[in-house]
């Protein structure tokens, strides 16, 4: 009784969704559909159609990285302190050591006029801006002949001062040596040597204004024997340079003329002249030729056997040649 009932709703089910195909338009396969179902029973229920997969949430992305601020560079870094000394390579084994004078202001000339022919050494403040490099010693006769391939000194010894020379084959020394060890080599100017040769004082001599001292730092009239000796025998100034005093009087590049009559900065003599001027005092000079402020001149073409030189090299840049 129950299968024909079920066979009876099954064919009520299948005319009624006929009907309404034929209303609706169903398609051959949705009729084809519909009659499954029908023949199914009722009881027969069509799984849900699974629902389409909503797409993949995007993975949050990681916060950016704070950035951490980069530093700061000063539109131009402080320049790189010079070295304290330098030392050229001449060649052959030979150097020639040389140690860095700072800017600074001094008083150039004597407050007292020791010589008489030397009058115009009037006492001026006189700036030196710029720094450079000077010679611990007056250029040896060792040193002359690496550069030069020669040696025209009256008193020989490889360590001895060069002498016999003019102001002229100083500056070619210069020149040569400049091209050698591409340094600006170069004669101090007067200011920087008495700048130099002071080395902070104010006195007659760089020890002090008493002349008995001066066998302890220079060869002259009184020690000398009338010779040159090996550089470097004596004390140094306050500044470790030696034989600022003695042994050879040190070309300078300057032409000789009369000093400013105020405050100079870097002075650098006259334009031209006739006589170039040298410092220092020599091994037969009496200790008033001897002194910081004294100034000896003579022509750029003479040679003498009581005057040689010492070299100074420009520092360009700190921290450079």
């Amino acid at each position: 009784m129950t299968t024909r009932t079920d066979a009876v709703r099954g064919l009520i089910v299948w005319v009624a969704l006929g009907l309404l195909c034929a209303t609706l338009g169903c398609s051959g396969k949705e009729d084809a559909a519909a009659t499954k179902i029908a023949a199914q029973g009722s009881d027969s229920v069509a799984a849900p159609a699974k629902p389409e997969s909503a797409p993949a949430k995007p993975a949050a992305e990681p916060a950016p990285a704070k950035s951490e601020a980069a530093p700061v560079r000063p539109a131009s870094a402080p320049a790189t302190e010079p070295a304290k000394e330098l030392t050229l390579d001449l060649g052959g084994g030979v150097t020639m050591k040389m140690i860095l004078i700072r800017p600074g202001k001094f008083m150039m000339g004597s407050p007292v006029t020791e010589i008489d022919r030397f009058d115009n050494e009037v006492q001026h403040e006189v700036t030196i801006s710029k720094p450079f490099y000077m010679g611990v010693t007056e250029v040896t006769q060792a040193q002359y002949e690496a550069v030069m391939g020669k040696n025209p000194s009256q008193f020989k010894g490889a360590t001895n001062p060069v002498e016999t020379v003019s102001w002229n084959d100083a500056m070619e020394f210069c020149k040569k040596l400049s091209d050698k060890t591409r340094q600006a080599v170069r004669l101090p100017t007067e200011a920087e040597w008495e700048y130099a040769c002071r080395a902070g004082s104010k006195t007659k001599f760089s020890f002090g204004d008493v002349e008995e001292g001066l066998g302890d730092y220079a060869w002259y009239r009184a020690n000398s024997d009338n010779t040159t000796h090996p550089v470097g025998q004596k004390k140094p100034n306050a500044w470790g340079l030696y034989d600022m005093h003695g042994n050879v009087f040190e070309c300078c590049a300057d032409w000789y003329g009369d000093y400013a009559k105020g405050a100079a900065t870097d002075p650098s003599g006259p334009a031209s002249g006739t006589a170039r001027v040298s410092r220092g005092g020599a091994l037969v000079s009496r200790p008033g030729y001897c002194c910081s402020a004294l100034r000896r001149i003579g022509s750029p073409d003479i040679r003498s056997d009581r005057c040689g030189f010492r070299v100074v090299v420009s520092v360009s840049a700190p921290g450079t040649k």
